[in-house]
């Protein structure tokens, strides 16, 4: 038996734009087609224009090429575009490449849109059955692991509900419990996660620990660099439809953080990749967050310097005495400080529109590396946020080498730096 789970070679794939896809076809189409190809191409010379356009299409993905393991946990990065959806569609059969090739060795589970195979008429109950059936699950194994799977989505109370009265969350929860329940050789995961609240998030990624632990391949499509660097071994950084990387997860996302800090610093990074959940009925939302030094927005800052979160919020209506808070922390998920605007006696009131508020830190020195933030706003603390934005990259801290530190990046308690001077001061003989 090969070693290799995932082989993808020279793998293309390219869409047209504001044209209708090709669906399959039948033996009649392709013979019409076939027979009036001539005459297709002969009107277009008459007419002096061309049968097709270089900017009629996009390459959703360009010459990837990449191996994965049995065993391994893959981690899948980059920007809204990148091809990263579009490579699990490939490898889940859901859509066949232009150029190049996949290879998968096993069964493949995957988990690429809410809902996907659920038909929302019918109850969770026969969502279970119907959706198993899809992925490949026997009426039997479906049995055999229906209440693990009614256990693990939290749904026990709606089950026989049609999954048309879900939320999306529930959606989310069900679909990702069967899934996770077939028990693939091979898991796709989308960023469909975020649509879950944090504990389920959590609860999903732990799920996906043991499968790993119990040697399945996965492969997890994720902005959520910190849960990427817990879980996964390797990671695939994609860029504008191409690979930048492939190697170590550590070295990878350290360069997909450093592309995307360059990129806030020429326009506002996506917020919406991170946000959690935004309720509506207030409709407030988080629309740009970003820090600066009170001269100029900032992506990098050095060690000991003074910087303010600067935060812009959409409200439909007049809110009074809002909390807002914010969560610092490293890359690997050490919390920092968490703030709250209620704390120092803030209350922050929102207009209908764009309102911006701004916090200053002072004295706060973090050692080297990449942080995040957590945002979130309600009535008041410890209560569910209106909206809520998580581990959003926000700055890099640096030290240009006159900053004469201590601190260990493996070491638990490297969260702040400090000057640090060691001396003698005196010394006793047995004697005396």
């Amino acid at each position: 038996m090969t070693d290799i789970a995932v082989r993808i070679e020279n793998l293309s794939k390219q869409y047209r734009i504001g044209g209708e896809q090709k669906g399959y076809k039948t033996l009649r189409d392709t013979l019409a087609a076939t027979l009036s190809a001539p005459f297709r191409g002969l009107s277009s010379v008459i007419r002096g224009k061309s049968t097709r356009s270089d900017n009629d299409t996009i390459w959703a993905l360009r010459d990837v090429s990449f191996e994965v393991k049995r065993g391994e946990v893959v981690g899948i990065i980059g920007r809204n575009g990148a091809g990263k959806t579009t490579l699990l569609k490939i490898l889940s059969r859901i859509t066949e490449p232009t150029e190049g090739y996949a290879e998968i060795h096993g069964r493949v589970g995957s988990l690429l849109e809410v809902g996907t195979g659920f038909h929302p008429e019918l109850s969770g109950r026969e969502n279970i059955y119907l959706n198993g059936a899809i992925l490949g699950m026997r009426k039997a194994e479906i049995e055999r692991k229906f209440d693990e799977i009614v256990d693990f989505a939290e749904i026990d109370k709606f089950i026989d509900t049609p999954v048309k009265h879900y939320s999306s969350g529930m959606y989310v929860r069900l679909a990702f419990a069967v899934a996770a329940h077939l028990e693939p050789d091979i898991l796709l995961v989308d960023e469909v996660l975020a649509v879950g609240d944090v504990a389920f998030q959590k609860k999903c990624l732990g799920k996906m620990g043991d499968s790993a632990k119990e040697g399945r391949t996965i492969l997890f499509v994720s902005h959520n660099v910190a849960a990427i660097r817990t879980l996964t071994e390797k990671c695939l950084y994609l860029k504008d439809s191409q690979v930048v990387s492939y190697g170590r997860t550590s070295e990878t996302v350290d360069q997909y953080l450093a592309d995307t800090l360059k990129h806030k610093a020429i326009m506002p990074y996506e917020l919406d990749f991170y946000r959690r959940h935004s309720r509506s009925e207030t409709a407030t939302r988080f629309v740009q967050v970003w820090i600066d030094n009170s001269k100029e927005q900032l992506t990098e800052i050095l060690i000991g310097d003074s910087f303010t979160f600067c935060m812009t919020l959409e409200s439909k209506k007049q809110i009074k005495a809002a909390s807002i808070a914010i969560t610092l922390k490293k890359l690997h998920g050490d919390i920092v400080v968490t703030i709250l605007s209620w704390d120092s006696q803030f209350k922050a009131d929102l207009e209908p529109g764009l309102t911006t508020f701004s916090c200053k830190l002072e004295g706060l020195h973090l050692v080297p590396g990449y942080y995040l933030i957590d945002l979130g706003i309600n009535a008041a603390p410890l209560r569910e946020g209106w909206d809520v934005i998580i581990d959003y990259p926000i700055f890099e801290v640096k030290n240009l080498g006159d900053h004469k530190l201590v601190y260990r990046p493996d070491r638990q308690g490297t969260i702040v730096s400090t000057h640090v001077s060691w001396s003698k001061i005196s010394h006793r003989g047995k004697n005396q």
